[in-house]
């Protein structure tokens, strides 16, 4: 059978051939002995975990998803939310339970930003359903209804460290699937025609998101490792692997392939580049501003300059302002809810092929229990933008839970994220711009009590440039002159500085002006060492 007889044999109800069955059992064992192979080659990897999902990749690869192999990254295709480092797998999930959240994303995007045909495809380990994260995810899907979205449990029973709490009981993962409102199938993950079938009436659910529930084993394939514990993470010996794969090679009857359904080309052209403000701000010198109300405005300001500007918010719209943002763009505001963690890996989600631009806000001292998911946004070089307010001990009349003091430590150990701390609220409003035209991801840090305007709307402001506010041939001269003034700037050594980006901060920042006379010569203080705590508004 040629690979166009193949695909033409593909029944549209979910009901292939048998031709095209064992062609599909064929791929599965292909997989598995690549796995083997790869783990052998390299001392190293997951080849019993390969092996039990290999019939469920084998039909969705080759028979459920519509994509074109050679373009993985058209905005058509339907998406997979498996692994890393394949340019058609978007999101990197090393970490366990970070894909479901990610996968909602991409859903919801398809859903309601790009009104798209393409479908979202996640495949879970049951093991990591232990993560809280992959509840929080599982009620936004079904809260959202997000009926594009396929998550798969590979119920295996075996974890890292032996047998798993619910082990093999399909029961339990079904009722909890239901439990959370989604469409559940369960199935066995071994039989390529009963997967074929869920698939098929999963695309045909409308309203609620769908669980397929799978039983597989293991090292299938693989004797005296399938269903044995002990296996996790390691290769077989090479002898031992001769013999399995011969084994395998065995019940492969065809060296047939199969080709992909093309996508249904619907999503629309979309522009996130070069975007520009409508106006100016709109304040003046001396105006007493929340830079967190300042941010929330700008959000809104934002929305109105490109229309794939959304916003995310954990249930703080009203102290973080994005409530603003939903007034005025309410088909562009997600609700996450107190769920920091799914609300960073659903933006994430949002942003992956350059679909929206996505900005997620809540306390910024919240941000930090999502720590593992900006690493993965990080890894994934994801162009996301985090808000986070009541920064800082000006936040103290409502306890210490509620003060960032840890965030700015945080977000400096992320690769390549880029940190604004404006201190006013014209520099806000140039932040929120700015961190929409950044690749990469950015972090605006944003205070609870009002600050005056210090700059005028026409000041400009740059990544990695501070800003000098005042100069004196004593350090307490330059306290003084800003003291006198009431600009909240920060001193350092004879210079009075708003350090308006905390990373990067260029070289060519800490040299200009930073000078001061001893004796008859101009020599540059040694600031290297103060370079990231200079950056604390006296105002906390």
């Amino acid at each position: 059978m040629s690979d166009s007889e193949a695909s033409s044999a593909m029944a549209e109800e979910g009901k292939p051939d048998e031709q095209t069955l064992q062609v599909l059992r064929d791929l599965a064992n292909r997989l598995r002995i690549h796995s083997i192979k790869v783990a052998c080659t390299s001392g190293s990897g997951h080849p019993t975990s390969c092996s039990s999902a290999a019939e469920i990749m084998s039909v969705l690869f080759f028979y459920t998803m519509r994509y074109r192999q050679s373009d993985p990254e058209n905005p058509d295709n339907d998406r997979l939310v498996l692994s890393k480092r394949l340019s058609f797998v978007d999101v990197a999930t090393g970490w366990f339970g970070q894909g479901l959240g990610a996968a909602c994303g991409m859903a919801y995007t398809g859903r309601y930003f790009d009104k798209a045909s393409y479908r979202v495809f996640c495949l879970l380990g049951d093991g990591e359903t232990s993560e809280g994260s992959v509840w929080e995810a599982m009620t936004f899907a079904s809260y959202y209804s997000l009926d594009n979205l396929v998550v798969i449990f590979d119920v295996n029973r075996l974890g890292q460290g032996g047998t798993l709490p619910v082990e093999d009981c399909i029961e339990i993962y079904q009722k909890r699937c239901e439990a959370f409102g989604w469409n559940t199938y369960v199935v066995d993950g071994r039989d390529v025609e009963a997967l074929c079938q869920v698939f098929w009436q999963a695309a045909q659910v409308k309203g609620k998101p769908t669980a397929v529930v799978a039983k597989t084993f293991k090292g299938r394939g693989m004797p005296n490792v399938e269903d044995a514990e002990s296996w996790y993470g390691k290769p077989v010996s090479k002898e031992r692997a001769d013999v399995i794969i011969k084994l395998i090679e065995s019940q492969i009857q065809t060296n047939s392939n199969l080709v992909p359904k093309p996508p249904i080309e619907d999503s629309p052209q979309v522009s996130i580049t070069d975007i520009k403000m409508i106006s100016l701000p709109a304040y003046e010198i001396g105006d007493r501003v929340a830079t967190r109300k300042a941010c929330g405005l700008a959000l809104a300001k934002l929305g109105y300059a490109n229309d794939r500007v959304v916003v995310l918010d954990g249930d703080t719209k009203n102290a973080t302002f994005s409530e603003i943002f939903k007034k005025e763009h309410p088909e562009r505001f997600i609700d996450c809810f107190l769920a920091e963690q799914n609300m960073v890996n659903v933006a994430l989600g949002c942003a992956i092929r350059g679909r929206t631009i996505a900005f997620a806000s809540t306390f910024a001292t919240f941000l930090t229990r999502a720590f593992s998911q900006l690493r993965l946004g990080a890894t994934c070089e994801s162009s996301i933008c985090l808000i986070g307010s009541h920064c800082g001990v000006t936040a103290g009349e409502d306890s210490p839970s509620q003060m960032a003091l840890e965030d700015l430590a945080m977000f400096r150990t992320i690769p390549n994220c880029t940190i604004f701390y404006p201190s006013d609220a014209v520099s806000t409003e140039n932040a929120v711009c700015l961190a929409a035209n950044t690749r990469g991801m950015c972090f605006i840090r944003t205070s609870q009590p009002e600050t005056p305007v210090i700059y005028s709307p026409q000041e400009t402001f740059k990544i990695g440039r501070a800003k000098v506010r005042a100069s004196g041939l004593q350090l307490w001269e330059t306290a003084v002159l800003d003291l006198a003034r009431g600009t909240p700037t920060v001193a350092l050594e004879c210079l009075g500085c708003n350090l308006y980006t905390q990373k990067p901060f260029q070289m060519t920042t800490r040299s200009a002006g930073f000078t001061y006379r001893k004796g008859t010569s101009y020599v540059a203080p040694v600031i290297l060492r103060l370079t990231w705590h200079v950056g604390v508004q006296p105002h906390q």
